[in-house]
This record gives structure tokens, sequence and C-alpha cells, in this order.
């Protein structure tokens, strides 16, 4: 089912171990700079909607003239958080950030400086979080679908992780189902009509999103004759801490966005029919594998993690970001992917309210076919994980297998209407 997708794919409590040490040891270089800096966490990590491979976002409040970008690049450099290859400073962005690579554990960090906005967002998914309990199975699965297809980075025109957030609160706010917003709502079914919605039915052209005061739809002519703002972009989501603003202005490439929703709604839509039973792959596929893959490398990667940072006792539960048991090891899972699969039977999406979920086990997904498995820009260089070279520690061999680095193979036709959705 998406529900185990979602408790194997949750943070693990090794994981967040790790990645703050990574914070920790950043902090710690900032405040050798400018002791009374803040430093502070938002985005996914401070959300708990992130996946194992995504990066962390931190921003850092201080008094300067001119934001001190090249100034802090050099001392991680020069304190071997990073290195040169796996560095870089975008002060030409609209938000100017230092994009980098933690050298010992091969996480991706976003620094910026002075942006109060993000830190505001965090706790506006929160509490969205807390009004809507499917959004973070919901938000959880869509990033995976578009991680592994290269279009979840806003820097290539895809959709970041904040875009898609409000994007499925919209879609949970308008829904014609009041059960739709119920802890127990059939998450199978929603996927199913939000890659509907999003993918054949939402008009881009003509019509914006805002979720503010309940959500509604916005029509970008008469937003644009009631204020001074330049043209709304293609994928127009006004900003529900500052309506000037348009979260998805950097989106360009949100038409193949488009199509690999619509994609997905076709092949969920027929995994889902009366006469799936009768596909050839039907008893070794399971529904949401169909759309999804999680590769051996990142695997391999969870594993190193919980390693080094894992509880010393294998008799102590494991806890996902969500404060989520996670009772199902990930052994158990495999087996699903090969003897569990449930065939689901539902209608087109608006009457399918009391349709079976769609079932999937977290592992199904598990493949060695490649992927791009980080929210932010691949890193460059390739390390080797312990365990699988003539190394046994990291801090020797240099670092882990490059689990980001990867093509985009799924076991979806190439032919689709998604184009690089499906094909290698």
């Amino acid at each position: 089912m998406i529900n185990d997708f979602y408790k194997h794919m949750s943070p693990r409590a090794e994981e967040e171990r790790m990645r703050m040490e990574v914070v920790d040891r950043i902090e710690r270089v900032i405040k050798d700079l400018w002791p009374t800096a803040d430093v502070q966490v938002f985005g996914s990590f401070s959300t708990g909607l992130y996946l194992p491979t995504s990066d962390i976002d931190l921003v850092v409040f201080g008094n300067w003239e001119n934001l001190p970008l090249w100034t802090l690049e050099e001392a991680l450099r020069k304190k071997n958080v990073t290195d040169e290859n796996s560095i870089k400073v975008l002060d030409k962005a609209t938000v100017p950030i230092i994009k980098l690579t933690d050298f010992r554990t091969e996480v991706k960090v976003d620094i910026s400086f002075n942006v109060k906005n993000g830190v505001k967002a965090a706790l506006l998914i929160k509490d969205y979080k807390k009004k809507y309990p499917v959004l973070p199975k919901l938000v959880l699965v869509l990033k995976q679908f578009l991680l592994q297809r290269d279009l979840n980075e806003v820097f290539t025109g895809g959709i970041g992780s904040y875009s898609l957030f409000l994007m499925a609160v919209s879609f949970l706010q308008l829904h014609y189902r009041e059960d739709a917003c119920s802890p127990n709502a059939n998450v199978g079914v929603l996927l199913i009509e939000f890659f509907e919605l999003y993918g054949r039915h939402f008009n881009y052209l003509k019509t914006g999103i805002r979720i503010k005061d309940g959500g509604s739809y916005v029509a970008k002519d008469e937003f644009q004759r009631n204020t001074d703002l330049y043209r709304p972009s293609m994928l127009f989501i006004e900003d529900p801490l500052a309506p000037d603003n348009d979260v998805g202005r950097s989106s360009y490439g949100v038409l193949q966005v488009k199509q690999a929703f619509d994609y997905a709604y076709v092949v969920l839509n027929h995994a889902v029919s009366p006469i799936a039973k009768y596909y050839p792959n039907n008893e070794s596929e399971s529904i949401l594998g169909r759309i999804i893959r999680v590769t051996q490398e990142v695997a391999e990667y969870r594993d190193w993690i919980t390693k080094l940072w894992g509880p010393q006792s294998q008799n102590e539960p494991t806890l996902n970001g969500n404060d989520v048991t996670l009772l199902v090891k990930p052994q158990q899972l495999d087996e699903c992917n090969n003897n569990l699969t449930e065939v689901v039977t539902a209608s087109r999406s608006k009457t399918s309210s009391n349709s079976s979920s769609l079932v999937s086990s977290s592992s199904s997904t598990v493949s060695s076919s490649s992927d791009v498995d980080s929210d932010g820009t691949p890193c460059k260089t390739v390390k080797q994980l312990p365990g699988r070279g003539s190394s046994a520690h990291r801090e020797s061999s240099g670092g882990v297998t490059n689990h980001r680095t990867q093509s985009h193979t799924t076991s979806t036709p190439t032919d689709n209407k998604g184009g690089k959705v499906g094909s290698a």
C-alpha cells in the first residue's frame, strides 16, 4: 500500500541524527565567522517531508552590508565541510544561495541569508499537515514521482517542494468529497485524482491557485487587472505568506510536469480497472510500482547510514521523522514486492469514493534501475560505499557511492505522453 511506501521512505531516526550532525558542522563554521549569527533549518528537513536523499535548507540571519556568500564558501572549504568541486555560489539568483554537498555524508545543503519566508513556510506546512492528515503520504509519493523524472528542481524548470505542497493543499481544499480530508481517506484514489486534475483538467493558461481563506482558483486575467504585478506565470501559485509572490514563477517546465501527471493517471487508471487481473505482469508488479522506483543505490545508502548512525541494539525500534515506529523491516517489505499484490478495482476517479486503496509495498519499488534521487543538483563526485570496495570506512575511502548521479530508467514504456517520464 501507499502506507507501506510512506513508512519505508519516511525519515528514520538515524537519518535525522546524521543530518543534524551536518547542520551542527556547518553552524560551527558560521559561528566562528559571525558569533552572533542565527542559523535556522527550514524546508523539508524541518517539516519531516524529506526523502532519504533530499537536501537540507538553512538560513543565516545577521547584519551584513553585502551578503557574505563568498566568505562562507571559502570557510566551508577550508574547514573541509566540502570541497571546491561540491560547492557553488549562486549570487545572481532571485534568492542568492550557496549549494554544497557535505563531504562526509553526501547530504546536500542550500544556505541562504536573511530570508524569513522560508521559516514561516515551514510553520505553515506543519499547520496544514495537522489539518489534512493524508497530506504527508500524498506529498511523499509525489515528491518521489517527480524526483526520479528530474522534474523536482526549480533550478531546471521543475516543481519545487513548496509549490508541490501548495498544489496538494489546493487539491484537498477544493475536493468535491468531504471525506477526502479525513484521516481514513483512500490515499490511492486521491493520488489518481490528483494526477487527473493536474494532468488533464487544470487550465494552466488561464487559472491560478490560491489556498488562502479556504482555497479557490484565480482567473489570471482578473488577477493581473487588479494588481500592478507582472503577467502571472504558467504555474501561478499565490504565496499565502506574501500574496505578491508567485511561487511557481520559475517552474518553466510545468507543461512537462503536466504530461508526466497525465501519464501517471493513465497508467494507474488502467492498473485498477476490472480487467487489470488479466494483464501479464499483474502478479509480478505492484500498482504503485508502475510509476515509482527507488534504486538499489539509495537502499545501500540508507543501510550505510543505519550502520554508522543507527541504534546499537537491533531490538531498538526505528522511528521516522513523524514519530511513527517502523514495525516492518525493509527486508520484509522486499518480500512483499514479490509475494503480495492486491488487485484494486476502481472506476474513473470521480466515481471511486468506495474503491480499494492502491497497493504497493514500499520496497516493491526498490530497483537496480537508475534514477535521480536528490532534491538538489546531482553531486559530481563519485565515492565508494563502505563494504562495496576495498575500504571499510568512509573516512578512508572518501565517501559513499554517488547515489544521486543516475539516469532515469523506469519499467514504464518509452512512448508515452510524458516523454522522458518513462524513458531511459
